[in-house]
């Protein structure tokens, strides 16, 4: 699993919303993006994922339709829920759109299993930040075919920057490439050093996960060895 931005720009009907911006990040890896407060950042996210169009530079993503592969996390105005909605109705409407069961029963279960059964009615506004994001990672990374999740600016709810970078991490580390879009959070503050919205040249994103050996190259390894014992044991 790859998404690869490639000299990635963005325009509105007044301007420039993104300037070139490169970066590429595999499964199993953490890419901070920073960017000016504002649409830009939001808007890398959203070409990532194949809902907006970039006016320059292409966008590569392995592993299928960027639209099923990349979940953008709690985008403004774009995926962030209604804030007016209780938890338990905005989970039914993801576990839906994830093509899941999404009834009552199984809204309850999906919220007991995820220790926010307490919030169930509570409105989506009023939950903490670390429970809003970490609910609302969950529930994109139950989607079937998602690979990549883009957590944009969950910098914007709290000053806490440990409490996204750890849930990042965690997601980073099951397998899943992981980019987390920042704008409020000072660069001297992010836990790595990031990625920067309108540059091509980036740092590499970390490493979480192991490098997954693929199987071919592991069979020839074992053949191999089993071809030097054989022969080791007929002289």
């Amino acid at each position: 699993m790859r998404v690869q931005a490639d000299r990635v720009s963005v325009t509105g009907p007044h301007g420039t919303l993104l300037s070139p911006t490169s970066l590429t990040v595999s499964g199993g890896e953490l890419a901070i993006v920073h960017g000016e407060p504002g649409v830009g950042v939001t808007a890398f996210g959203l070409a990532l994922a194949g809902r907006l169009k970039p006016a320059t530079g292409t966008v590569t993503v392995e592993g299928g339709d960027p639209r099923k592969v990349v979940a953008v996390v709690d985008s403004p105005g774009v995926s962030e829920p209604d804030g007016a909605l209780s938890l338990q109705v905005v989970v039914g409407e993801e576990l839906e759109l994830a093509k899941r069961p999404a009834n009552k029963a199984a809204v309850a279960t999906w919220l007991a299993e995820h220790d926010a059964a307490a919030f169930a009615t509570t409105r989506f506004e009023n939950l903490e930040a670390v429970t809003r994001t970490r609910l609302l990672t969950a529930l994109a990374a139950n989607r079937k075919d998602v690979g990549v999740l883009v957590l944009d600016t969950p910098d914007r709810h709290t000053s806490d920057v440990d409490s996204w970078a750890r849930l990042a991490r965690e997601y980073a580390e099951r397998g899943l490439a992981v980019i987390v879009l920042t704008a409020t959070t000072p660069v001297s503050a992010l836990p790595e050093k990031p990625a920067l919205c309108g540059a091509l040249d980036q740092p590499d994103p970390v490493r979480c996960a192991p490098v997954e050996t693929p199987a071919e190259t592991t069979l020839e390894a074992t053949v191999a060895d089993d071809t030097e014992k054989t022969s080791g044991d007929q002289e």
